[in-house]
């Protein structure tokens, strides 16, 4: 079953399953994205503030020739601003030994710097160039969206943030609906807190899968993108193996249950950086 495509408010696609590659090292990186591409993902996300860029672009390099890899990297905050937003972008380029990329975020929005702005306009010239074939954020709150979109009067294609089912964040997602911009999920499984789950470990067992695909599939049945990280090759497999079954409205209500206040893992966008 082919995996699906997740389409831009540019037209741009990118496949809706993609491999996330945080704290996976530089040395170990390009082995882990070849046996990726050869389970079939057709996306890795990767960002400058991971230094495994070079790893990704060999792993790539290496892998099947005529497979065609969407590649999603990021800006860090040390780099935000109109002229280093460009020159990092170009270093990397270089370190992916790529001429252009599927998807460039700014990482963070790094209130306190108040940059976010003048980088926007940056990732919009590298798309009008072309070598950034879409542009979207990372981590960016409402009001941080809105003030990007009312200064450029270009809207990002995509805001990548934390999400899974015990932090669900809904309103912002209506923002991002409101505004024509995809949500995308880092640490969808929660860094593996959500596994032992009751709730999810009923839903896995009633369709016969395990809690981390059972987890996938509801991120993908919400039409979210989604970047499970993973450095082994049996769970990099497994978790593409979530084509073949759906959640039905009885489960997607059990596992809205568990959304929480208290859920959020990662830095708050608002003060961080």
């Amino acid at each position: 079953m082919p995996q699906p495509l997740i389409t831009f408010n540019d037209g741009a696609t990118l496949p809706q399953l993609g491999l996330g590659v945080w704290q996976v090292p530089d040395d170990e990186a390009a082995a882990i994205v070849q046996a990726a591409v050869e389970a079939g993902y057709r996306h890795v996300d990767t960002a400058a503030v991971y230094k495994n860029e070079t790893g990704v672009g060999a792993g790539l390099a290496r892998a099947d020739a005529g497979a065609e890899v969407a590649v999603t990297t990021k800006l860090w905050n040390e780099s935000q601003g109109y002229d280093r937003a460009l020159k990092a972008f170009d270093k990397s380029l270089q370190r992916l030994g790529r001429d252009s990329v599927d998807l460039y975020l700014i990482h963070w929005p790094c209130p306190a710097q108040d940059l976010y702005v003048e980088s926007w306009k940056a990732l919009v010239r590298l798309k009008e160039e072309g070598r950034a074939k879409s542009i979207g954020v990372s981590n960016f709150a409402a009001d941080h969206l809105r003030r990007i979109v009312g200064e450029t009067g270009v809207t990002p294609a995509v805001n990548q943030i934390e999400l899974h089912p015990r932090f669900q964040q809904t309103a912002l997602r209506a923002v991002h609906a409101e505004l024509g911009i995809v949500t995308e999920c880092w640490s969808p499984l929660g860094q593996g807190k959500l596994l032992q789950d009751p709730v999810i470990g009923k839903v896995a067992a009633k369709h016969g899968k395990t809690p981390a695909q059972t987890v996938i599939r509801w991120h993908l049945d919400n039409g979210f993108l989604v970047i499970p990280k993973s450095a082994n090759a049996d769970r990099i497999r497994q978790n593409f193996d979530v084509f073949d079954f759906t959640l039905d409205a009885e489960d997607m209500a059990a596992i809205a249950g568990l959304d929480a206040a208290d859920g959020r893992i990662g830095p708050d966008p608002l003060s961080f950086g």
